[in-house]
């Protein structure tokens, strides 16, 4: 991966810096995506997207591939830290399975902080086993952003779960996995994503930047 690889939102030289990872099954670049940059691009938020392999190998030959394997995505989170400097001083994260490997390597990396939008909890329909183990003792200050009725982690059941203090959690009223709320609920989706830039916002001037306490 190359610099010239990276989409890059923001002011260059902002001390808040947000790398922002991709779900399982879309790019980088989707509408979505673009509207959380680019709302946090507004508030002095540097914000780098970037591909895992197989999502970055689709972009040149159109064929859809399952993720790669977990060896290869965290490896990859490697790669885009030693891209953009210290650890310590940015915030790592992204939309359900980015958001969920960026968890996984957080402690690890030593990263300022955690914000996962939509985070995978379990599968749809399935308990979550071994899914949230690293979440129990996870170190890292982390924000997670999440919808209500979220088929792969509800309010009601995650409510249940013995998480990290580390961990606040956003909740979107009536949203879904990517935070849309049903018409009736009187919510909309603009409406929730400007309520997530906004949490994010607040939760990045908390953090002592630059430097890890």
């Amino acid at each position: 991966m190359t610099r010239s690889e990276l989409l890059i939102d923001g002011p260059t030289d902002s001390p808040r810096v947000y790398l922002f990872a991709h779900g399982a099954g879309a790019p980088m670049d989707t509408d979505w995506m673009t509207a959380v940059a680019s709302r946090l691009a507004k508030r002095e938020v540097k914000v780098i997207r970037f591909e895992f392999p197989y999502m970055a190998a689709r972009r040149i030959d159109g064929r859809k591939r399952p993720p790669d394997s977990a060896k290869r995505l965290h490896a990859t989170w490697h790669e885009v830290i030693d891209l953009v400097g210290a650890p310590q001083d940015v915030c790592i994260g992204g939309k359900s399975m980015g958001g969920r490997q960026a968890s996984l390597v957080a402690d690890e990396l030593e990263v300022k902080g955690l914000i996962c939008l939509g985070f995978p909890f379990h599968a749809p329909g399935k308990a979550p086993g071994d899914r949230i183990e690293h979440l129990k003792t996870l170190k890292t200050p982390t924000l997670i952003c999440q919808g209500t009725r979220d088929a792969m982690g509800a309010q009601a059941e995650v409510a249940r779960y013995a998480l990290s203090q580390q961990i606040q959690i956003s909740w979107l009223e009536d949203g879904d996995h990517s935070f849309k709320p049903r018409v009736k609920s009187g919510y909309t989706l603009a409406g929730h994503l400007q309520h997530v830039v906004h949490q994010i916002d607040v939760f990045m001037s908390a953090l002592a930047l630059p430097g890890r306490d």
